[in-house]
């Protein structure tokens, strides 16, 4: 009795353990690389947060830093496709180390200029666009080859995983750039974060791919770069479930999700709050994403329907938020908006790198950047006019009713497409033939 006990327990466990949000982490290679993703995502947001208050300094213009910001991403709107199509033709660890070591170089040759008093504005700007060519190969060959490392149910984990990291290494880095500065100036930053890349490129040789993975790139047919980038958006604008996703994914962007534009006019305007009250309103958005991304590590299979819904609970949400008549029913507000943005974008992350074929999927990610780049620049001022002209409230509201009424569109076309794929044909008549008489 005890044995068959003992074997129920164990297959018990097990079973939940394929719902635990880290049980990517089995791996000894998901464990090294996570490590060595905490380390760069801590140097990145600190050499970040140094690069702008370096702009400031050398210009003395808010403009010219978030025009550094621009240059930093436009290689993402132009160059997304051709990045992609790198990704898919290369060896994916290979690309990942090198695309790693050249992140490193371009730190540790900012270092060298910011140390020698020789960086120079237009210098830095193309600085900026080389680290945002080298990030349309980098951004996609890293997030699959995390993948590559354990079995596909286990992908929800391994990119719940990484938003955590991401996320705590956003709030630690930031808050490191400061203590950097003081201590080891600019030009050390910079120095840290070059350090950080070269720990991921020497941790990727030592990383296993999960036997599907190695399967599957053998497997892969390759292509020509040029024709490989646009067979990339041709296969994406042919796939149903990825231009769903790409709908409800732009038009949550620019309407829905920058949170920390139209919650800081709520809190500042109407609700009288200050600095305080929407620095703790930024603090419970972080708190509600790291919650999201925990909650989202137990998926295991998420679908276009999934995402719709989250996004559809998510513009519900920012209604209510909208219609707060007080600073705390905003606050109650706040965590779940959070953890539903987190949830979605875990599931929508998960969709993209699992539905596409696996020598196609670093092309999707490429057409995924260009469009994601797009309405990235676009969102914040078409949101700015959008909250001059309804209010904040407004901006709110209307956002929330668009979106909700968008995601209802879509549903109902689905819902009328199946019902005509599934209706029964009409009867085709024959025509009896005409009767004759013999002569």
């Amino acid at each position: 009795m005890r044995p068959v006990r003992a074997l129920l327990a164990r297959r018990s466990a097990g079973a939940k353990g394929d719902r635990s949000p880290w049980r990517c982490l089995r791996g000894r290679s998901m464990r090294w690389w996570s490590a060595a993703n905490l380390v760069s995502n801590l140097g990145t947001w600190m050499q970040l947060t140094v690069q702008n208050l370096l702009v400031l300094q050398l210009t003395g213009s808010a403009a010219a830093t978030g025009l550094s910001l621009s240059v930093q991403a436009a290689p993402g709107l132009l160059f997304g496709l051709l990045g992609g199509a790198v990704v898919d033709r290369l060896p994916r660890k290979l690309t990942a180390a090198v695309s790693q070591a050249l992140l490193a170089l371009v730190a540790f040759t900012t270092a060298a200029l910011v140390g020698l008093g020789m960086l120079t504005v237009p210098v830095l700007m193309i600085l900026a666009a080389v680290t945002g060519l080298i990030a349309t190969v980098d951004g996609p060959a890293t997030s699959l080859l995390g993948n590559d490392l354990v079995p596909e149910k286990d992908v929800p984990s391994a990119i719940a995983l990484g938003s955590v990291v991401h996320s705590v290494g956003r709030l630690a880095g930031t808050g490191l750039a400061a203590v950097g500065i003081a201590t080891i100036g600019t030009a050390g930053a910079y120095a840290v974060n070059g350090v950080s890349f070269l720990f991921v490129t020497a941790v990727i040789p030592f990383l296993r791919l999960h036997p599907d993975a190695r399967a599957a790139a053998e497997a892969a047919p390759r292509e020509e770069g040029a024709t490989a980038g646009r067979g990339g958006l041709a296969f994406f604008l042919s796939r149903r479930t990825l231009v769903a996703l790409a709908v409800i994914a732009a038009v949550s962007a620019v309407l829905g999700r920058n949170y920390q534009l139209t919650l800081a006019t709520l809190v500042t305007g109407p609700l009288h709050g200050g600095a305080g009250a929407y620095g703790l309103v930024s603090a419970l958005l972080a708190a509600g994403g790291i919650v999201g991304a925990v909650v989202a590590g137990r998926l295991q299979k998420p679908t276009v329907r999934l995402v719709a819904l989250l996004a559809a609970a998510g513009a519900l949400l920012q209604i209510a938020a909208g219609l707060s008549p007080m600073l705390m029913m905003l606050l109650v507000m706040v965590i779940p908006m959070a953890i539903v943005e987190s949830v979605s974008d875990t599931a929508t992350t998960t969709v993209l790198q699992t539905d596409p074929p696996p020598h196609m999927r670093g092309r999707v990610l490429g057409v995924w950047r260009s469009v994601s780049t797009a309405w990235g620049l676009a969102g914040p001022p078409l949101l700015g006019l959008l909250v001059q002209g309804a209010g904040e409230r407004g901006a709110l509201v209307i956002g929330g009713v668009v979106i909700t009424a968008v995601i209802a569109a879509g549903a109902l076309a689905r819902r009328r497409q199946r019902t005509a794929s599934t209706r029964p044909a009409p009867p085709v008549a024959v025509p009896e033939p005409a009767f004759q008489t013999a002569a």
